[in-house]
């Protein structure tokens, strides 16, 4: 049997023949001459050791209490009106780079839903026409401090 991967080589000796494989792993090319009762050994043996050398591509982090876990961008806006950040009014663009500055990057258009859905809501009041609105708070976040 002889084709591009595996090729049996037959012996006039009467040893068992030997048994060529090629394996590919990742970046690693591997090829095996053995005896044909011992492929499984030697294949598996193999894989072990590749197994155990493989650097690790990612691994799993998990993030401790001092640091900034995924946001949505109307918890990222709820935050920015409890602070008291909407006290005064604010464009779209403000508010879009305000959102950058905190380290969440989010499309501008996302961040226009979520404040048209906080005006339908009636936590923020849009003020202006269309292309130039700006948004702020109708009233302070309870817990605010010093509010009026």
């Amino acid at each position: 049997m002889d084709n591009k991967r595996n090729k049996i080589e037959l012996s006039d000796t009467g040893k068992q023949p030997n048994v060529t494989i090629r394996l590919k792993r990742g970046a690693w090319e591997i090829e095996i001459i053995t005896q044909q009762d011992r492929v499984q050994q030697a294949v598996e043996s193999v894989l072990a050791g590749m197994a155990s050398k493989e650097p690790v591509l990612a691994e799993s982090h998990q993030a401790g209490p001092n640091e900034r876990r995924g946001e949505t961008s109307r918890g990222v806006i709820t935050t920015m009106w409890k602070e008291g950040w909407f006290a005064t009014p604010r464009a779209l663009a403000e508010v879009h780079e305000e959102m950058s500055r905190r380290g969440y990057h989010y499309d501008r258009t996302a961040v226009s839903h979520t404040l048209a859905d906080l005006v339908r809501e009636g936590s923020l009041f849009r003020e202006g026409s269309m292309r130039t609105y700006r948004y702020v708070q109708k009233f302070p976040f309870k817990g605010q401090a010093g509010a009026s």
